[in-house]
């Protein structure tokens, strides 16, 4: 079992910055690729960033590519994402998502949810 919190959501101006972060429980957090998704008022979960067990190997929606950047530190069981150039688009609560294997970009194949954080881009 792992258990992730979320934390770092807040309310920023279009081309603002915020670092969002996510803490797992257990000592098998590295057996486990992890993701950010999203979800906006009235739309479907939508995949955002994920990264491999290692760090080594990371994918990123079109919509973030070169503005958001996923990250982890294996030590401390935690997963970022940096996000700059924000927009207002990208408005929604976000999750971060655990899973034992491969990243991969389909919500419904990952295992353990984090309760989610607000981000919230005013134009």
């Amino acid at each position: 079992q792992v258990q992730l919190v979320e934390s770092g959501g807040g309310l920023v101006q279009a081309g603002g910055s915020l670092r969002l972060s996510c803490a797992a429980s257990g000592r098998t957090f590295s057996s486990y690729a992890m993701a950010w998704f999203r979800q906006a008022p009235g739309k479907e979960r939508e995949f955002v960033a994920a990264i491999s067990r290692s760090g080594g190997s990371t994918d990123y929606a079109d919509s973030v590519t070169g503005r958001f950047t996923i990250s982890r530190d294996n030590t401390k069981n935690t997963v970022y994402l940096q996000m700059n150039s924000l927009k207002p688009e990208d408005t929604a609560v976000y999750y971060c998502a655990g899973r034992p294997g491969a990243t991969l970009r389909t919500y419904m194949r990952y295992d353990y949810w984090g309760q989610g954080t607000q981000v919230t881009v005013s134009s």
